[in-house]
């Protein structure tokens, strides 16, 4: 082999090979008597959430705050988006009883803010919605000082599946847009860019009380300026809620990580979100949908209730 071949090798492997994790995204771990407490109860109720099927980085603070992400509608999604570490496959049968079980566990556990979310539901007619409508309608009853938000899959486009949701009347609804539009049909699996803002929009003027929100997670690929446009997307359809994320390779079958963004980045990016409406940004490496849920619903709360 020559010297040239040998560079040239070297070359290969360097752009085959993963980025090296920055210091900024490691996280301590803290198993506190909270955390296992909270843990058991899921079990006990025979519950999942988000913070642990997605391998979320933030489970410790956000637990030790009471908040907390249900996954409802079961742990298998009919989609495989090729981010997400959710098992994908054929879902079992429908759980009728789980919004009281969800309701039961935010008791117990006492949470303060609850996100409500799920796998994606396409074998169903409503694609899940009037379960969420029904876990949100449990929550309030059982528990009447906890905000209740769902961050919902699209249900496909079904209009009357998302007005079920909207007039259960959620705290907060959000939808993640998750990447710019380029690369939307690449990284999702059938979820489509126009029609998550056609969601947002149809949430916005079915009740316009209710604050939307939306996700946008990076390091996938995207450009700056299609950051900025897709910032600019959300606002035309009034959203208030904007949360900004690093993505983190979760297995080595999912998508390779192209960049890391630096902690400077992401309050430039938050600077950017405020300049353009949005009522909160939480933009920042460990970021995720849920992330500071309960700050970002008093804040918005607090800025309609002085905008009255």
């Amino acid at each position: 082999m020559t010297q040239e071949d040998r560079q040239s090798n070297v070359v290969q492997e360097a752009e085959t090979r993963p980025l090296r994790r920055p210091e900024w995204l490691k996280v301590q771990l803290k198993t506190s008597g909270d955390f296992k407490e909270l843990k058991n109860i899921m079990r006990q109720g025979n519950l999942h959430t988000v913070c642990e099927e997605a391998k979320c980085p933030n489970i410790y603070e956000c637990w030790f705050h009471r908040t907390a992400t249900f996954m409802i509608l079961g742990e298998i999604c009919t989609r495989a988006c090729r981010f997400c570490a959710v098992t994908s496959g054929k879902p079992t049968e429908l759980d009728l009883a789980e919004p009281e079980r969800v309701a039961e566990a935010v008791v117990q556990m006492g949470l303060r803010h609850v996100v409500i979310t799920s796998v994606a539901r396409d074998d169903l007619a409503d694609g899940g919605a009037s379960i969420f409508a029904q876990c949100i309608k449990k929550v309030r009853m059982a528990s009447p000082e906890c905000a209740v938000e769902v961050l919902i899959p699209d249900f496909m486009g079904n209009r009357d599946a998302l007005q079920l949701v909207m007039d259960a009347h959620p705290d907060i609804l959000n939808h993640n847009i998750e990447t710019v539009e380029r690369l939307s049909d690449r990284v999702r699996s059938k979820a489509k860019y126009a029609r998550t803002l056609e969601l947002l929009q149809r949430a916005h003027e079915m009740h316009p009380s209710i604050p939307t929100k939306s996700s946008i997670m990076l390091g996938v690929g995207e450009t700056w300026d299609e950051i900025l446009v897709t910032l600019d997307d959300l606002r035309k359809v009034d959203v208030s809620i904007l949360t900004i994320g690093q993505y983190l390779q979760p297995t080595r079958k999912h998508l390779s990580v192209e960049k890391y963004y630096t902690p400077e980045e992401f309050a430039e990016l938050k600077k950017e979100g405020l300049q353009r409406g949005f009522k909160h940004v939480e933009s920042g490496p460990l970021v995720r949908s849920s992330y500071h849920a309960h700050e970002q619903a008093s804040d918005v709360i607090a800025q309609s209730s002085e905008a009255r």
